[in-house]
């Protein structure tokens, strides 16, 4: 059955990749993302012409804080589920420019909520992040774990914009997910990841920095998994009920949920950067760093809510979605 998607954030790596994948499949999209100069803007706009390339698709420039240009384009498109991608990305930068991070993910995402509200859309599915689970040390994180221990602003916002879409579900029964992504790479990637920086940097011969000295633990999604298992979410909405399995993160007040969608494996940096290696057939100079502020040692997902919501759970192997990373690098920076 065709739908209509409003999917903010559609020039990004996420937004463009599900976008996209709609599109193939028939549904219309309406895409809407600032271009902002965070990262290489050549690469969202090269997303974005792959978008416009399609009869089915549609799209607004402008900034989520613009509640007039905002909410023209949601109550003009008249969406069945709105997917809210559009952030500001990125732990470390949140050290440095903490105030765009509120403005882009507070009220950029309470905006969205509002207009989900006013157009009484089926189902809303927000970008959360692992980086939620901060200090907790209780491996795999779940969603019913408690998450009062952001280390970053950037898990705080996240963390902020939880809780009201929380309250919003809980007031005006709007059926909400959360999806909490853990570390997503592939294809198409944002440029100020580990696998974009450490690609680039081999290539030229440059120095890649290891925080905490190569003891990091990452629980690596690839792109096509992440995709799959939101698109697989959207057909899932939230309902209210009394008898809670202890084990789902359903709310007992509000048709809202949270979702962790992660790959469910522990993946050390070093082997990361190893297979990486192999497949640029070249050796990284390493420069081993402490830990970073902000960030934390280790993340690892259940996806157990996941596959008994979908029956699917990401699978991807490391080392498959490393190569096809680099397959795609070479291709589109004309490296032979």
């Amino acid at each position: 059955m065709v739908k209509k998607f409003f999917i903010t954030g559609s020039a990004g790596f996420i937004g463009f990749s599900l976008a996209k994948t709609l599109l193939d499949s028939g549904q219309h999209v309406h895409g809407y993302d600032c271009i902002s100069d965070y990262y290489d803007v050549n690469l969202k706009n090269a997303r974005n012409k792959i978008l416009k390339g399609y009869d089915n698709f549609s799209f607004t420039k402008d900034m989520l804080e613009n509640q007039e240009v905002l909410n023209e384009a949601i109550t003009s498109f008249k969406p069945e589920v709105i997917i809210h991608l559009g952030a500001q990305a990125g732990v470390r930068y949140s050290i440095e420019k903490p105030r765009v991070y509120l403005s882009s993910n507070i009220t950029g995402t309470f905006n969205i909520i509002e207009l989900a509200h006013k157009v009484n859309v089926a189902h809303l599915l927000i970008a959360s992040s692992s980086s939620v689970y901060g200090a907790n040390t209780n491996i795999p994180f779940r969603e019913t774990d408690k998450t009062q221990t952001q280390l970053s602003v950037y898990a705080a916002t996240k963390k902020s914009t939880e809780s009201i879409a929380h309250s919003y579900s809980n007031i005006w029964k709007l059926p909400i997910t959360m999806l909490r992504f853990f570390t997503v790479y592939g294809p198409w990637g944002r440029p100020d990841m580990a696998l974009f920086k450490f690609t680039k940097s081999i290539i030229k011969g440059e120095p890649i920095d290891i925080y905490n000295k190569g003891e990091m633990y990452r629980d690596f999604t690839y792109i096509d998994d992440i995709i799959k298992s939101i698109i697989a979410l959207t057909s899932v909405p939230p309902k209210n009920k009394k008898n809670i399995d202890k084990n789902d993160s359903l709310s007992p007040v509000a048709p809202f949920r949270i979702v962790n969608i992660g790959n469910s494996n522990q993946v050390k940096l070093l082997d990361f950067v190893e297979a990486l290696e192999s497949y640029l057939k070249k050796k990284a100079i390493r420069n081993y760093m402490p830990m970073q502020e902000g960030d934390v040692p280790v993340t690892w997902a259940s996806t157990d809510l996941l596959k008994k919501l979908t029956g699917y759970a990401p699978k991807t192997d490391i080392k498959d979605g490393i190569k096809k990373f680099v397959d795609w690098y070479t291709e589109y920076y004309k490296i032979n």
